[in-house]
């Protein structure tokens, strides 16, 4: 038989490959840019300085709740919303025009556990211009509720003293039972210490020489020590030192008023308003008042 042509095996292709996925590129800045990063945060870490620091805060935390836990004479006053110590029987405020449109009605008759507003001190003046727009009404009306008085200067350095304390007495007209004139000294205000104590001296000597009564100096404690601590020894002093359950201060220092709190709610007042307390008794506090 003739042989049967067959026909060649069809050879098929391979199927092509796929092509894989083009590889992204690394973007090398963002990498460069992460260590170094990380590198810095590594070295914060372990840096002594930042331990120190770290150390020192919780330290200072924790002491500082512990001292308020372990003192039975500071506790909450809900209706105050702060911490007042208990050891003071005679509590009051400060206010200028930040406190608004005060009813003295309504903080006189606030009261919880015997703690109760007995004194207010009201912002008058401050430099040689500026006259609080609330200290009328203020200086008006809280003595009508029983609240007893008296008004303070904010001092500016760097200005005339006796200028001030003019200007200070012309604004302010006290009567008999009202609390002596205070002056708030709080800021250099870019003077020297010598130049701020000469023109507080001049503001010192004029009051004193016009009402017959020796002023008190208001002042924050870190300011108090660091520029007035020993030129004023024979002033009484009024310091403010916040959130404590004792006012830091030597023994020996001759406070009268500590404002311990810059956050208190009271009844008749639509802002937080500072608390204080006076360090004697209903005598002595009617002792100091003017006669």
């Amino acid at each position: 038989m003739p042989p049967v042509n067959k026909k060649p095996p069809v050879t098929r292709k391979p199927p092509a490959k796929k092509k894989a996925p083009a590889k992204r590129k690394k973007n090398k800045g963002l990498s460069v840019q992460f260590k170094i990063v990380l590198a810095f945060l590594l070295l914060i870490l372990l840096s002594p300085f930042y331990y120190g620091y770290v150390l020192k805060t919780f330290t200072a935390t924790w002491r500082w709740i512990r001292d308020i836990g372990e003192n039975p004479n500071y506790r909450t006053y809900n209706s105050f919303h702060i911490r007042i110590p208990q050891k003071y029987s005679i509590h009051g405020i400060d206010v200028s025009y930040a406190q608004g449109k005060i009813d003295w009605q309504q903080v006189k008759a606030m009261e919880e556990d015997s703690v109760h507003i007995s004194f207010a001190f009201i912002k008058a003046t401050e430099g040689l211009l500026t006259v609080d727009p609330y200290f009328q009404r203020n200086w008006r009306e809280g003595p009508k509720v029983g609240i007893i008085c008296g008004a303070y200067h904010y001092f500016r350095p760097e200005k005339n003293g006796k200028w001030q304390a003019k200007f200070f007495l012309q604004n302010v007209k006290y009567e008999k039972g009202d609390m002596p004139p205070v002056v708030d000294i709080e800021k250099l205000y870019g003077t020297s210490p010598e130049k701020m104590r000469a023109e507080l001296n001049d503001f010192l000597n004029y009051i004193q020489a016009k009402t017959h009564t020796q002023p008190i100096i208001y002042s924050g404690l870190s300011f108090y020590q660091d520029y007035l601590a020993g030129y004023y020894d024979n002033y009484k002093l009024w310091i403010a030192h916040y959130n404590q359950p004792e006012l830091n201060i030597n023994p020996s220092t001759n406070w009268i008023f500590w404002q311990h709190s810059e956050q208190a709610r009271v009844n008749g007042i639509n802002h937080l308003v500072d608390f204080d307390a006076f360090k004697g008794d209903s005598l002595a506090f009617r002792k100091m008042l003017i006669p």
